[in-house]
């Protein structure tokens, strides 16, 4: 299915212009709207076409076949048939002739960047920018009677518009056949071999295929449009994932912390239990090697008893102290007179040691300038 077109008139080369008509060809048919009016009713993806008295043609031979270099190498190939600094045109690389050369079409590049503009704040932005006489067939000479002027394209290098009285000054540089397109009160140019007579020249015109000159800068003019609208919502992302990557680091920062706290509480209570082990190399495989030595030695209930009050003090941090302790192999309890800041801290020493199962009395608690002094029996 053709793509819809608007089709912009020669007098598009002024200034810009919302309410200048154009024709809207679409679903088969063509009506002639102001610019604004068009864009209202257009349906995407749609074709932007150029008037050719906009345009620049000419046919160069590129030094290199390379499409990376094609691009650079064209301001030096074309400065010198431009009538203005090529740094102002935007150009736009087309087919290649038998010869070897290459079709350029240079445009201005503030009228075109004006009117993509102007239709993005008007409606949606075209996907394809083409020239009215580059979409004639490339056979021979093509001739289209198109807005009360001729076309001419073709196989050629030539793409223009031109007057009747022109023609003459045209036709023997033009190659052969030559085949006009128009109502027949118009096929009055001499020299012209075939002649068709088509019921809707815009039309027919739509459905030809010519160069788009979507390129370089402006082939991305709807992906930065796209971009656009993207950006706030990608901030945000980037807002988050700083924000969590710097809640990641506390949280490290405070969990390591927290592991040393308790790592000096194991050490601690370790050497409180083990006075006579001056050196520490693995607390866990050190702690593990007396429990085995006290299985051994009948023991093992003492052990037991420890390894259950030592998860308990452990979870209490260093607030809780352990200042002697008494194991009653005859009763198998284990005394434990201990030191904490306040009652409260006692209170959940207790509670945690009855929930692991553990049989707990707390005779009388008496306070000091170090705090709260309690002794603690369990098991038995």
């Amino acid at each position: 299915m053709t793509q819809a077109c608007i089709f912009l008139p020669a007098s598009a080369g002024g200034e810009l212009d919302a309410e200048l008509e154009v024709m809207l060809w679409q679903a088969g048919s063509g009506r002639r709207l102001p610019f604004a009016r068009a864009l209202d009713e257009v349906t995407p993806p749609w074709r932007l076409i150029l008037p050719v008295e906009a345009v620049t043609c000419c046919a160069v031979r590129l030094p290199t076949q390379k499409g990376r270099w094609l691009r650079q190498a064209l301001p030096f190939a074309v400065e010198e048939l431009l009538a203005e600094e090529v740094e102002s045109y935007h150009l736009g690389l087309g087919g290649a002739l038998p010869d070897g050369r290459h079709r350029v079409f240079a445009v201005r590049r503030s009228w075109l960047a004006g009117w993509l503009d102007l239709a993005r704040q008007l409606g949606p932005a075209p996907s394809v920018i083409q020239v009215d006489a580059d979409l004639l067939p490339e056979t021979g000479t093509q001739l289209l009677w198109l807005d009360q002027r001729w076309l001419l394209g073709g196989e050629g290098g030539a793409r223009l518009a031109f007057e009747d009285a022109d023609w003459p000054h045209l036709r023997d540089a033009c190659p052969m056949p030559r085949n006009g397109h128009a109502p027949v009160e118009r096929q009055t140019l001499d020299g012209v071999e075939n002649w068709s007579a088509e019921g809707d020249l815009h039309g027919w015109l739509a459905a030809q295929a010519g160069a788009d000159l979507a390129q370089g800068e402006f082939s991305l003019v709807e992906a930065r449009q796209d971009w656009s609208r993207w950006k706030p919502l990608l901030g945000l992302v980037g807002l988050w994932l700083v924000l969590q990557w710097g809640f990641n680091l506390v949280q490290a920062w405070q969990l390591e912390r927290q592991g040393d706290t308790y790592a000096d509480a194991n050490e601690a209570l370790y050497r409180e239990l083990f006075p006579q082990d001056s050196r520490l190399v693995n607390l866990r495989a050190q702690f593990d090697q007396h429990l085995a030595e006290g299985a051994g030695a009948g023991q093992g209930r003492l052990l037991a008893l420890l390894g259950q009050a030592a998860q308990a003090l452990i979870a209490e941090g260093a607030q809780v102290r352990v200042q002697q302790l008494d194991f009653s192999e005859v009763r198998g309890d284990l005394a434990l007179q201990v030191q904490a800041p306040g009652f409260d801290a006692l209170e959940r020493l207790r509670e945690r040691l009855i929930g692991t199962g553990l049989s707990v009395q707390m005779g009388s608690a008496s306070r000091d300038e170090s705090g709260v002094s309690a002794r603690l029996v369990i098991g038995g």
